[in-house]
């Protein structure tokens, strides 16, 4: 074997490219006999091909308030058709109980008086925001991008680690990676069919079009940024210019009379969808902060006046609270009436039973212990890595307030080789499917975005914690070649390609909003509610470390 595995060896976690040592899964085949005759010194050119490359096109990260070329590590994750298969059924499963639950927490309340999600759960999120409702969307859809972070445990088997349904982040670097990747190696692309990812724009544009009020045949779309100073600003400007509509700053808006219009030097143009990118507490100084500068007064009462869309939905927030994450397996059951096809991270709530509170804090060096409305990694403390004084600090907060905090068993993440130095090693990995509802279907971006924690040990893989990424492959089933070239420019796609049945990583750049400014179903319910049937207690353990980088705009990335 060549000098990049000799010394390889397998982690704790599961490996993803090796079943033993020296002998890799069958996905990886194509890909290990590739590496296997490269020197460490030929794979590093490879790798400064890739560094070069995101540099010269400007694609960086701020990290630390400095610029650097996102990190894309050269050996891609492979993920195979089958185990894909149920990756999108799971998400698109998750999707459309979530849009349930938002449709009826912000409606009827109804998951609230069956008991089924505690009332003060609701009322005490930081994200819960009482603007929203009554707000319809004609099609139904509030939640028309999602990521959902997933993890793979030590059997290898998937698991939800947390839901991103505000603003998530980092579908940009899905779509560059695979453009670099597809130059720097090859050969390996010559000998494996990969599904492509080229066709998500017109896939958003497509659902963002549905979303237009009733009514408009012709709709006016528009990303709105907080500007350029946001880290994530290259993914807004890369989507709008894939889906060919204007890239806006919430000065280029003007709201009056319900009625939502931009500045253009020839005149204002209405506007029908606003895909935004900034957090709800930012988006409207009417109802929300009244000293945001990034926003424009007015959205939320046209949107609730039908005269626009904005998309992901206002209040979204309450479904991204980690407390209401332990919870998602009944909304699931409760809506649909179905299993849920991908588990959770088992999980604690600290605010239910105090048998479970004591049992958490006499355990806290064996857990992981997230805050319910913290992103980017920020705030989480692995029991098993922290210092005396960490478990002292955290031990006090979570006493004050156990409703802001939930631990999780810590979970060895899976692992795939990834280049250090100059030599391969073992690091854990997530992954943030991306998925798109156009009111009809859950369409689930096949691949997604892998985040690597480049650290030896480090089981933190957000951007703002300095984790890098790969490109994520997922593989048709079929021998042959490639399935799609890809291009240097990815082409403006409208009409979204055909996909398999459908059934919704991170990340990509961590959301640090324009400096201080931004921080922060269509699913039909079955007629016969008891049929419902409740999960039982939440499992007595659960966790992994936080794999949300503060997404640009609100949700995590």
């Amino acid at each position: 074997m060549a000098d990049l595995f000799e010394d390889y060896r397998l982690g704790p976690g599961w490996d993803e490219m090796f079943g033993e040592p020296s002998m890799p899964r069958p996905t990886y085949e194509a890909l290990h006999a590739t590496l296997q005759p490269l020197s460490s010194a030929e794979l590093g050119v490879r790798a400064d091909v890739l560094a070069r490359a995101f540099l010269d096109q400007g694609i960086t990260f701020a990290l630390k308030g400095v610029e650097r070329p996102f990190p894309l590590d050269i050996v891609p994750r492979i993920i195979a058709a089958e185990e894909w298969r149920t990756v999108e059924v799971g998400v698109a499963q998750r999707i459309r109980a979530l849009e349930a639950f938002l449709d009826d927490v912000y409606g009827a309340g109804q998951v609230l008086a069956d008991g089924v999600v505690p009332r003060r759960l609701v009322v005490t999120s930081a994200h819960f925001h009482r603007e929203a409702a009554g707000i319809n969307p004609h099609n139904g859809v509030r939640i028309h991008v999602a990521g959902v972070d997933l993890i793979r445990d030590e059997q290898g088997t998937f698991r939800v680690l947390e839901d991103n349904v505000r603003v998530p982040s980092g579908v940009s670097y899905v779509m560059e990676n695979r453009r670099a990747m597809a130059h720097v190696l090859p050969e390996v692309f010559a000998a494996t069919r990969i599904q492509p990812v080229e066709s998500y724009p017109g896939q958003l544009l497509r659902a963002l079009r549905a979303a237009a009020p009733v009514g408009v045949r012709e709709p006016t779309v528009v990303v709105l940024t907080p500007g350029v100073h946001n880290s994530a600003y290259f993914e807004h400007a890369l989507l709008a210019r894939e889906m060919g509509v204007e890239l806006v700053e919430g000065r280029d808006l003007v709201c009056v009379g319900n009625e939502v219009a931009m500045r253009t030097t020839a005149g204002e143009q209405r506007v029908d969808v606003i895909y935004r990118r900034i957090d709800d507490e930012f988006l409207d100084p009417v109802h929300f902060r009244a000293d945001s500068v990034i926003g424009c007064a007015g959205l939320l009462n046209a949107a609730r006046a039908g005269r626009v869309t904005i998309a992901n939905a206002v209040g979204n927030g309450i479904a991204d609270d980690k407390l209401l994450y332990t919870y998602v397996p009944d909304l699931i059951r409760y809506y649909l009436n179905e299993e849920p096809v991908l588990p959770n991270v088992e999980t604690y709530r600290l605010d239910d039973d105090p048998a479970v509170l004591a049992h958490v804090l006499d355990h806290l060096d064996q857990l992981v212990l997230k805050p319910v409305d913290g992103s980017g990694g920020a705030g989480i403390v692995i029991g098993s890595q922290a210092t005396d004084e960490q478990l002292a600090a955290v031990r006090s907060l979570i006493e004050v307030d156990p409703r802001g905090w939930i631990a999780q068993r810590e979970v060895a993440l899976s692992m795939v080789p990834t280049l250090v130095g100059n030599r391969l090693r073992a690091r854990h990995v997530d992954l943030r499917p991306f998925a798109v509802n156009d009111g009809e279907n859950v369409w689930v971006l096949p691949g997604g975005l892998t985040r690597v924690a480049l650290p030896e040990g480090a089981l933190v893989v957000n951007s703002s914690q300095g984790g890098g990424s790969k490109d994520t492959w997922v593989l048709t089933g079929t021998p042959g070649g490639i399935e799609a070239e890809v291009p240097e420019e990815a082409p403006v796609v409208v009409v979204p390609t055909p996909r398999s049945p459908d059934p919704g990583p991170a990340a990509g750049p961590v959301a640090v909003q324009q400096q201080q400014q931004q921080q922060s179903a269509r699913a039909r319910r079955p007629p016969d509610r008891g049929a419902w049937r409740r999960g039982g207690p939440v499992p007595a353990a659960g966790s992994e470390r936080e794999v949300t980088a503060r997404d640009p705009g609100g949700a995590g990335c």
